[in-house]
């Protein structure tokens, strides 16, 4: 509204300029008035929406308030609550919920993530005292015993995470982590504040996947904060356009930009070998099946040396996830049986009912990334053979337990065609 006044008051201001200045047109200020009107209202829901969602001040108190009860522990609690070398700086977060942010912890650069869902739930001032440990830290009771809490553990994971042989290895690395007094023991903060990290997906599988050199390391955790490393570039991309303007864009200019600001080709071959290994992990891993269901250039990025990393592990879905969505699903097509953005399983038209397995691979849509990615700028002696492998590979479809050959080929087909080209050279 200010706005508008303020183009009505000019108004007079336009009349006298059109006088003096015959050659100005009333239609060029009106779309220069229109640009700034519509300039200003972008910029306003931008920053308007910064208050919703960025809370860190809420999570902090929420969080140190729990720590000095004594209902939560964690190997954070006291670089945050009291030593104050724990730090939030900048808001990254693209949920109220989630809150995301960059921060140092002793002088180095790391990553702060916690949910304030439930306090928000509790109450709908979010400044108020929070309440959030009714709920979230309820599990496990007083009286729980080591044992009674490690078989809540491996139950949680088989549901989570499907029957694994390898889960008991996983419970006490769990086990180790809670552990933050290193006395052999949990006490009853120590249980509580892993227990509620296990209930946030991103932590699972980070957890999950903390061997595998294409996650963030976890560092430590308060509560259900934790603290990983930090990814230097976020997008596959050298730059990314800001969130607000993506949709004012066509998609012509966003693939010019990306070409423009885009690594040497060397330097994307080495980030896509990685994307493909990544892929090669999560496909019948230590720890179950993962799938991908939103691939996307922003939810995977890169480190200094150009080694691949996944930077949000939420747009990832265990198996077990996907086939709990879709049981006793109701659907029309196939499109009604989509979890996330890209993870499709094939609907019964007879039962009308989504079926179990996503039809899909993971690898397919990681090829129709790098079709983009890696064919602009291709040496001219690799790239017929590089779109011939791309295209071979994005037509992949099918259930992963019937095609397992033909995946492991397509994929150590690609990655030995990148890695020969760029073997000898310091980019390897």
């Amino acid at each position: 509204m200010r706005r508008v006044v303020q183009l009505v008051l000019f108004c007079p201001l336009s009349m006298g300029l059109q006088s003096r200045l015959p050659g100005i047109k009333v239609k060029y200020l009106f779309f220069a008035w229109l640009g700034i009107f519509v300039g200003s209202w972008v910029v306003y829901m931008h920053y308007s929406s910064y208050s919703e969602l960025c809370r860190g001040h809420v999570c902090q108190m929420i969080i140190c308030d729990q720590y000095n009860k004594g209902i939560i522990s964690g190997s954070t609690c006291k670089d945050l609550c009291k030593d104050h070398t724990l730090v939030f700086q900048h808001c990254l977060s693209s949920s109220p919920t989630q809150q995301v942010y960059s921060g140092l912890w002793k002088e180095k650069e790391v990553i702060i993530k916690c949910g304030i869902e439930e306090a928000l739930k509790a109450d709908g001032n979010p400044d108020s005292a929070p309440r959030r440990d009714v709920v979230l830290f309820s599990k496990p009771t007083r009286g729980t015993s080591m044992d009674e809490f490690k078989e809540m553990l491996l139950n949680f994971l088989k549901s989570n995470l499907g029957d694994q042989v390898s889960f008991t290895n996983l419970v006490n690395k769990i086990m180790a982590m809670a552990d933050v007094s290193r006395d052999g023991k949990l006490s009853l903060a120590e249980a509580k504040s892993i227990w509620a990290l296990l209930q946030l997906n991103d932590f699972l599988l980070t957890l999950s996947l903390h061997e595998k050199e294409h996650t963030s390391q976890l560092l430590g955790h308060c509560g259900d904060l934790y603290v990983t490393e930090k990814i230097r570039h976020t997008s596959l991309y050298t730059v990314e356009v800001p969130r607000f303007l993506q949709p004012l864009l066509p998609a012509a200019i966003h693939r010019v930009l990306h070409r423009w600001f885009s690594p040497a080709w060397p330097q994307r071959a080495k980030i896509a070998i990685g994307l493909l290994e990544f892929v090669e992990e999560i496909f019948h891993g230590m720890y179950g099946n993962f799938y991908i269901c939103e691939a996307g250039f922003k939810n995977m990025g890169y480190n200094d040396r150009h080694d691949f990393k996944m930077v949000d592990l939420r747009k990832v879905a265990t198996e077990m996830t996907i086939r709990g969505f879709l049981k006793g699903r109701h659907c029309e097509q196939n499109m009604d049986c989509t979890y996330g953005r890209d993870c499709v399983a094939p609907c019964d038209k007879l039962m009308k009912q989504c079926k179990s397995d996503v039809v899909q691979p993971n690898l397919a849509k990681v090829c129709g990334l790098l079709q983009e990615y890696l064919l602009h700028g291709a040496p001219s002696d690799l790239k017929d053979e590089l779109q011939k492998q791309l295209k071979t590979c994005t037509t992949l479809s099918g259930l992963a337990s019937q095609m397992e050959v033909h995946h492991s080929l397509v994929l150590s087909s690609l990655k030995t065609l990148l890695w020969k080209k760029i073997s000898n050279t310091k980019y390897s």
